[in-house]
């Protein structure tokens, strides 16, 4: 196992010697007491989520962790090089499918698989966008293996969730522990609503100067309200729902008490499904009728792009290697994950075979449900999943059960290792950039290796050092 603090037991890898020492420092009363400030301090700001499905329908906090996981910079500069690369990779093929096709005809990806998706959208055939950019705002998952190299889990590429609790975890660390930073420079992050602001700003229709933003939620009662509303104040723009906006004559407008005002970008935190009733689903209340004339008039600019989830499917994930190497013609600097899909007659014969190693996974599945571990699962568990893919092995990938590196974590009975994972949030306008970190979320619970809020699973604040 990998632990991201320690070399062996005590003894620090040198970026983590003086927090290490601090630690060490730290009275466990002192521990205690910091934890319920942050606590009170989330609540009192409102940062909460809710998990669909919950019968108390209660809001909750998400664990918040106070010892940091550090990146150093080197480590920092590899994952972003493959980051970029990555992500440019994924919107030249969002451009493709949309357009010539090439990577289909020259066979790379099989043309059923794309065209058929339920994800893909004949809507967008042919329709340019700004830069040629689809996907705005991604969140890239990483995990750190038993070999200390980092891989890609999966790639958000629809309305990646996480961004507010990547910059509340740091403000809450100046806060509660300012004695910390002076042993440690640590690269900033606070400035990402700026460059969320001016991703969307850069991908405004052709010929608008000074583009109107405003982000679309779909209201209090979505899990991630907090955010769209923290986004949208920290830009300093509208936070709208569908009812605060209209299309006239191929344009959108928004209600103010001034009158109408014309809107340029629409940062969407909707599902395609729902965004416009006229050519979706029709009894959405979510979307604004019409939407979609506008968008193809090249009126108004959605950010991510419509059509974008055929490449964050779990099941498209394994091509994107091949997706660097065609667009790019370059080796991936970030390597997958190896991955079985199960639409393939021999992936599906080894994976009902090998089900107790394996972590089996819902193609369009997230938030970690639909997942079956199958060395935490019992005979019982494993035998329905062994049915569900015989009823549909297309709905499903599966992968090695990796040893995902832990970091210490405070718990209930003092500091122990927990697994966890990085999710950094790339921005794509006329370039592309990171902030350097991302949100770093751990598995609370001894031995998980779910990391997701709605699991019981927890976050670190995230410090890359120069």
């Amino acid at each position: 196992m990998y632990d991201e603090m320690y070399r062996t037991q005590g003894e620090a890898r040198d970026h983590y010697g003086a927090l290490a020492q601090w630690l060490r420092s730290m009275p466990p009363s002192l521990v205690e007491e910091k934890r319920r400030e942050a606590d009170l301090l989330f609540h009192r700001v409102g940062i909460t989520f809710a998990v669909y499905g919950d019968d108390e329908g209660a809001e909750r906090l998400i664990p918040f962790d106070t010892i940091p996981r550090i990146i150093p910079q080197s480590e920092w500069s590899e994952l972003e090089r493959g980051i970029k690369q990555r992500v440019t990779a994924l919107n030249r093929f969002l451009h493709d499918i949309y357009h010539g096709q090439d990577i289909l005809r020259a066979g790379v990806i099989p043309a059923e698989h794309v065209l058929t998706h339920d994800a893909y959208q004949v809507g967008m055939v042919g329709l340019d966008l700004p830069n040629q950019v689809y996907c705005h705002i991604s969140g890239i998952d990483i995990v750190r293996n038993d070999d200390g190299e980092y891989y890609v889990l999966e790639d958000n590429l629809r309305t990646p969730s996480g961004v507010s609790y990547m910059l509340e975890n740091r403000r809450m660390m100046m806060r509660l522990f300012p004695e910390l930073f002076e042993h440690y420079n640590v690269r900033p992050v606070e400035h990402y609503p700026q460059l969320l602001l001016e991703a969307l700003r850069a991908s405004g229709p052709r010929g608008v100067r000074d583009p109107v933003v405003v982000v679309l939620t779909p209201g209090q009662y979505n899990s991630a309200y907090f955010e769209h509303a923290f986004l949208a104040q920290q830009m300093g723009v509208e936070l709208v729902e569908s009812a605060d906006l209209f299309v006239k004559d191929a344009q959108i407008y928004m209600h103010t008490t001034s009158g109408h005002q014309r809107v340029d970008v629409i940062y969407r935190r909707i599902d395609d499904a729902y965004l416009d009733p006229l050519a979706f689903k029709p009894d959405s209340s979510l979307g604004v009728p019409g939407l979609l004339a506008a968008y193809r008039a090249g009126n108004v600019s959605i950010a991510n792009a419509i059509g974008t989830g055929v490449a964050d499917d779990k099941s498209t994930y394994p091509y994107v290697p091949d997706m660097i190497r065609f667009y790019l013609g370059e080796e991936p600097v970030l390597r997958n994950v190896p991955t079985w899909q199960l639409r393939k007659p021999e992936d599906l014969a080894y994976a009902l075979d090998h089900l107790a190693e394996l972590v089996v996974k819902e193609v369009q599945g997230s938030g970690g449900y639909g997942m079956l571990i199958g060395p935490a699962a019992t005979h019982a568990q494993i035998d329905e999943f062994r049915t569900r893919i015989r009823d549909n092995p297309s709905n499903y990938i599966a992968q090695p059960t990796l040893a995902l590196s832990t970091c210490p974590t405070f718990v209930k009975n003092g500091i122990a290792p927990r697994h966890l994972d990085l999710r950094p949030f790339v921005l794509c306008g006329r370039e592309i950039k990171l902030v350097p970190g991302g949100l770093t979320r751990v598995a609370l619970t001894e031995g998980s290796l779910v990391v997701n809020s709605s699991q019981g699973g927890g976050t670190k604040d995230t410090w890359v050092i120069a």
